[in-house]
């Protein structure tokens, strides 16, 4: 929708038409707030990211940084703008590559795109590289979206024509992804986009203290504000504890509450205006006794320390002991033990958080947020205000990225309590530095491990200890500690393990979930070890890899029988040429569960309702940009052999989807999958009678899977812990200078439902990997986050090496039997990067790193 203002001071010309504004003000909030041109995403605020890019006289601009007084008498295009023939071309080729995930930042990559394009149709991989080198995304790793923009200047180049629309689809094919075409255009919607009539804006005030009395909270001066709608405190929390499975989080705190983070919220200020909001926060005055905050798990566990949480500072255990270690040990020829440290990780997802909540009937609510799982919202809200879940309905438009970041509340409970209370609609938002302040992070982790073996380099044991940093809640910490334990052995057949874990509350940010769960620390550990039992052998490092690699019919350290479908050998042997021909490549392996396993229910859901000629898949299974759509859309197109213009993908919603689970674990390509499938037999049985689509309008058809595993711990030879594993290598390769040339990954994630859709998660955790192990860098410094996002060191375009990805296939007879064959690899494409990248260093330059990001390289000295 488009609002022409007359008659005031600032006039622009914005894509092609005349506006005018009586203030001066940024022009992403003129654009996005005034106009309502949403296509224009607000990713930071600070210029650093590259979502709000237009174009100002043809030269790509950051709308976030550039005030409208100084755009008199300049012509701006933003993505709206972009005659539709042209755009047409746009969005086939970034749907035709693969280049569009969750899309948040496409928008803004179109416009880099046209800014280089509109100059030179033929440019370089290099030329397109410096073009976007403003723009960040953290799904795709930047390749699919440099060949999409190389295959749209063929395009404009040689005036191609679309190409129609294939009338078929089938796993292990390309194809263009159902979501795609509104990413690319900017019609998709996200959170932040939802502006209601009447809308209020509320803020969270926030602890100035990791650790600290609260004293007195005076909202006496904020109250008078003449914009001040409403201001809430925690005598106005109906259920004060929330918790995405134990129940820790505080939703408010209040007088002689002692504080436990920095993301601590005191008060809930509600505005009539957007723009008064930080002004009306700032008049609740707040008195506190600051304490001393405990931010090491080491002095969590100390004797005298006080106590985070009264059942104390030990949040979670885990153990797995097979076999005998010690004994395995002690008669091994080759024996090493090394401690290791990791450090938080910012998801760096490019959609900060945010939610939009307004009265729905005579006593209900509705919710609208980004988020992992609509039904974990609508759980831990309804909690929270005392009210049946059924009042509560929550959707999720598009979702820009996740990771694991947006598993736990962070905006949602604040939005439902003021919508609750005022009965008005509202809306919370971080902005970009409170989203790094307070959402939760990579789990900081200390590991001692022990690793063992005989003359010829077959493995014979391990030990290890491992003590995380769960920071002030627990969040996903169990899980997490749970995967880092049951994979710390690593993909390779032995059985004599002892792995002891703890997660610790300190005063931090909070650790939670984050894409390789806990396995992404301890599978460095390992990795390192095996480095050098290697040399101490006299093995080489990939030799002694394939000498142990899991084969079908061997045993996992976890003590689970490897599938038929186990192929992690091939993913060894795809890579021996590149590791063997650089000096200074490094290699490491890794495996992922897919599902949540451990003998937890994991189910998932599809139902498909014809409705107006087309089938609608309705499943709430989170899409964050991994393409939860195309994945169902194929695996019904490949059974029931119906034309994919046929169907709609709904976004998620508690009304209209059943519950398929959170998208977490890497389970939804294997669990909703399989719920597809089932479901798409369903159709074609009907259709196999003979009937039309249009004669099945009305009905429905409802698919679900559940996995049946077994508790960690469980009494029994060969216990499954997990549905199916993805397992794979990674190689990194360095120039004599250090820097970074190409990273190469050889996964088995069984059969690709999509493969642009898999090679694009494979490439986008290649470069989050290198950044969790040389380039990114949180800091939280004496429980205060001291980084901001544009100094982090997420990797650009032009930073990026080339990167590669192989995709090792079992033969068709030992397949997954669920979900066509399809394993997830959401997770695993990160797990084995770092561990890579610090064995190339330490070929490099003989020093050897035990902590995480590594040091003395060219990228953080």
């Amino acid at each position: 929708m488009e609002k022409e203002l007359n008659g005031q001071p600032y006039a622009l010309c914005i894509n092609g038409r005349n506006y005018y504004s009586d203030h001066d003000k940024k022009l992403l909030g003129f654009l996005r707030d005034d106009l309502h041109l949403t296509a224009t995403k607000d990713g930071c605020s600070e210029g650093a990211c590259g979502t709000c890019m237009v174009l100002v006289d043809g030269v790509k601009t950051k709308a976030c940084v550039i005030s409208l007084s100084k755009l008199q008498g300049k012509e701006i295009l933003t993505v709206e703008g972009i005659a539709p023939d042209e755009m047409k071309v746009y969005e086939h080729c970034f749907a035709a590559a693969g280049a569009v995930q969750c899309g948040f930042c496409i928008p803004g990559m179109v416009i880099s795109a046209k800014s280089l394009l509109d100059v030179n149709l033929n440019p370089s991989r290099s030329d397109v590289k410096q073009a976007i080198k403003g723009n960040l995304c953290r799904c795709t790793g930047y390749k699919k979206i440099e060949d999409a923009i190389l295959m749209a200047a063929d395009f404009f180049r040689e005036n191609k024509g679309i190409p129609p629309a294939p009338s078929s689809l089938h796993m292990n094919e390309t194809a263009k992804r159902i979501d795609a075409e509104e990413k690319v255009n900017g019609t998709g919607i996200f959170t932040d986009d939802i502006i209601i009539d009447g809308m209020l804006y509320a803020k969270p005030v926030y602890s100035k203290y990791p650790r600290a009395r609260i004293e007195r909270i005076d909202i006496s001066k904020a109250l008078i504000h003449p914009d001040c709608e409403k201001i809430l405190l925690k005598s106005d929390v109906p259920c004060n504890k929330i918790g995405h499975i134990k129940q820790d989080w505080d939703v408010m705190m209040g007088p002689r509450d002692i504080t436990r983070y920095v993301g601590n919220v005191l008060a809930v200020v509600a505005s009539r205006r957007k723009d008064t909001l930080e002004e009306i926060c700032s008049l609740v005055e707040i008195d506190y006794t600051e304490l001393s905050p405990i931010t090491t798990p080491f002095d969590a566990l100390k004797g005298d320390a006080p106590l985070i949480h009264e059942d104390g500072n030990v949040m979670s255990r885990a153990n797995l002991v097979r076999g005998n270690a010690d004994e395995a040990i002690s008669q091994s020829k080759f024996v090493v033990t090394r401690k290791y440290k990791t450090s938080w990780q910012e998801h760096g997802f490019m959609e900060p958080e945010c939610c939009v909540a307004m009265p729905e009937g005579e006593d209900g609510l509705l919710l609208y947020t980004s988020s992992q799982s609509v039904y974990d919202v609508q759980r831990e809200c309804a909690k929270m205000l005392q009210i049946p879940r059924e009042k509560l309905h929550c959707r999720s438009p598009l979702v820009g990225g996740g990771f694991g970041g947006k598993e736990d509340m962070s905006v949602q409970q604040y939005a439902s309590l003021v919508a609750w209370l005022t009965k008005k609609p509202v809306k919370v938002k971080y902005t970009r530095q409170e989203s790094l302040n307070y959402h939760v992070k990579r789990h900081p982790m200390e590991m001692e491990f022990t690793t063992a073996c005989d003359e010829n380099g077959i493995l014979t044991g391990m030990k290890g200890v491992i003590v995380a940093d769960t920071g002030a809640y627990a969040s996903l910490g169990g899980p997490v500690l749970h995967r880092a334990c049951t994979h710390a052995a690593g993909p390779y057949n032995y059985q004599n393990i002892d792995i002891f874990g703890m997660s610790v509350y300190t005063n931090n940010v909070v650790s939670g979930a984050f894409r390789g769960f806990g396995v992404t620390q301890s599978c460095f550990a390992t990795e390192m070890n095996i480095n050098l039992l290697a040399e101490m052998a006299g093995i080489d490092p990939w030799e002694f890899r394939r000498r142990n690699a899991i084969k079908p019919g061997d045993v996992l350290p976890n003590g689970q029988t490897a599938d038929s479908n186990t192929n992690m050998t091939a993913c060894l042997d795809a890579v021996k040429d590149i590791f063997y021909s650089n000096p200074y490549a490094g290699i490491a392996c890794g495996f992922k569960n897919s599902g949540t396993g451990m003998g937890k229910k994991d189910i998932g859901r599809v139902l498909l309702s014809v409705e107006n000629g087309k089938i609608h898949i309705r499943t709430s299974a989170a899409c964050m940009g991994q393409g939860i759509g195309q994945m169902a859309l194929t695996e019904i197109c490949h059974v029931t052999n119906l034309d994919p213009g046929l169907f709609v993908f709904e976004t998620a919603d508690t009304v209209r989807t059943p519950d398929a689970g959170t998208s977490t674990a890497s389970r939804q390509t294997v669990m909703t999958g399989e719920a597809a499938r089932r479901a798409g037999e369903k159709l074609k049985y009907e259709l196999d009678k003979g009937k039309t689509v249009a004669e099945l309008e009305g009905k429905e058809f409802f698919g679900e899977y559940s996995a049946l595993t077994d508790p960690l711990g469980a009494v029994k030879e060969n216990p499954i812990s997990h549905v199916s594993y993805s397992y794979g290598t990674q190689v990194i390769v360095l120039n004599e200078e250090g820097k970074i040339t190409k990273a190469v990954s050889a996964f088995d994630v069984g059969t690709p439902v999509n493969i642009q859709s898999v090679e694009g998660q494979i490439e986008g955790g290649m470069i989050m990997g290198i950044g969790y192990g040389v380039t990114e860098k949180f800091e939280c410094v004496d429980g205060y986050p001291k980084s901001r996002f544009g100094t982090i060191g997420f990797m650009k375009a032009s930073e990026a090496p080339e990167l590669s990805v192989i995709l090792c296939e079992p033969e068709e007879k030992d397949k997954l039997p669920y979900s066509l064959g399809a394993k997830g690899c959401g997770e695993l494409c990160m797990i084995p990067t770092a561990p890579a990248c610090a064995h190339a260093y330490y070929r490099l330059d003989g020093v050897f790193r035990q902590s995480l990001p590594l040091e003395h390289t060219p990228y953080r000295k």
